[in-house]
This record gives structure tokens, sequence and C-alpha cells, in this order.
């Protein structure tokens, strides 16, 4: 193999650099999609989206399809409330607002699932596509999280609120953390869409092109 001059070595070592530092990212965003995919169902089941405070008529806690509601003479909790079940969901809202909500749940999963492409595909192809997934999400938590407050004017939620409680208006209650924790992920799936384009992209140019050129007058020699 011929000695190579010292630009040839320069840009063999950048492309080293430069095709670790991509896995390296493509591993973080890797593992961060995971957790996040974690958090989000975590999100949707929990029924900690808005709860009681120390000025409510009633103790309990909402979700987005399951609630709580305490007993007036046993202040016993009562749960009802099932995703199968659309009856027994308090408000039209809270129904829009699961449906968004678990959409992009499900993409976020979607996206994982699509690791496995990886080993069939353009890496490229596989980070884009996943990259429009989460940009999708994020979409979805979006609107989710905006519909959702339509439903605080439900009866159910004005007996535990009380009778300031309307529509964006929570009353004597309060935001919990699963709420909380879904307006946090609509930024999530944004910075996790936004690195999964750029992780796309520079696939598309792990090689610099001179060392593409000088690779292939080597190869003729």
């Amino acid at each position: 193999m011929p000695k190579l001059l010292p630009a040839q070595e320069a840009a063999r070592i950048y492309h080293t650099n430069y095709v670790r530092n991509a896995r390296a990212m493509g591993v973080l965003w890797a593992l961060f999609t995971l957790c996040f995919a974690i958090l989000m169902v975590v999100t949707f089941i929990q029924p900690y989206w808005i709860g009681d405070s120390i000025d409510t008529p009633q103790a309990g806690y909402f979700g987005l399809f399951s609630y709580c509601i305490g007993n007036a003479l046993t202040s016993e909790l009562i749960c009802k409330g099932s995703p199968l079940d659309f009856g027994t969901i308090p408000s039209s809202a809270f129904k829009t607002a699961m449906f968004f909500v678990g959409i992009s749940t499900f993409l976020i999963i979607g996206s994982i699932l699509c690791f496995s492409l990886f080993f069939f595909c353009n890496a490229a192809t596989v980070y884009k596509v996943c990259a429009w997934m989460q940009l999708a999400a994020a979409t979805g938590l979006m609107i989710g999280c905006l519909i959702y407050p339509d439903g605080w004017d439900s009866s159910e939620v004005r007996r535990m609120c009380g009778d300031k409680t309307d529509k964006y208006t929570l009353g004597a209650c309060t935001v919990r953390w699963a709420y909380i924790l879904c307006i946090i992920g609509i930024l999530d799936a944004l910075i996790l869409s936004f690195l999964a384009f750029v992780l796309g992209n520079r696939q598309d140019n792990l090689l610099p092109s001179d060392f593409k050129v000088e690779s292939k007058e080597e190869g003729n020699d």
C-alpha cells in the first residue's frame, strides 16, 4: 500500500473521528428515545393530570381517561374510566386529548421499532423516518395538551374543583405532574426529531469528498 500524503492522512483521521462522533450521537439519540417512550407510556396511563388541593370540595384526581373522586360521606375514592369504554370518560375533550396523546405515544414506540431497520436499510433513511415520526408525535402531544383543559367544565371536574371551574380555568384544583411531563414531552420530541434529522443528514456525507477521490485513485493504481 503506497504511503499516504499528509493531506490524505488528515482526511483519514477526520473521517474516523467523524464516523465515531456520529455513531456516539446515534447511540445517545436511541437511548433518549427509549427513555422518552417509557415516560410517555407512564404519562398516558397515570391519572395525575389535574388533582385536588386543600381548598377543593372533594378529594380526587383526573387523567386522560381515568379519574377518582372522593365520596362526600365516606371520603373514599371512587375510580372510573377506561380507554376501551369511551362512555366512562367524563368529557369529549378528554377523549380527544387521549386520542392525540395515545397516537403520539404509539409513534414514539414505533420509532423505537424502526431501530431494527438499521440492519436492512440505509441509516440516513431510517433516521429521517424516525425524525418525521417524532415530529408528528410532538404535534400530537401539543394538540392533546391544548385540548385537555377544554374538558374542565365537565360536571365531574366541577364537583371536585368547585363551581368556579370552567374551560381552561381549574378553580380550586391544581395541575399535577403527568400534565407537566406531557408538556415537557413536546419539547423532548422536538429535540429528538431535530437530532434525528441532523444524524440523517450526516449519514449522507460520512466520507469527505476529497478522501473519496483519493481512495478511488489508490484503487486504480
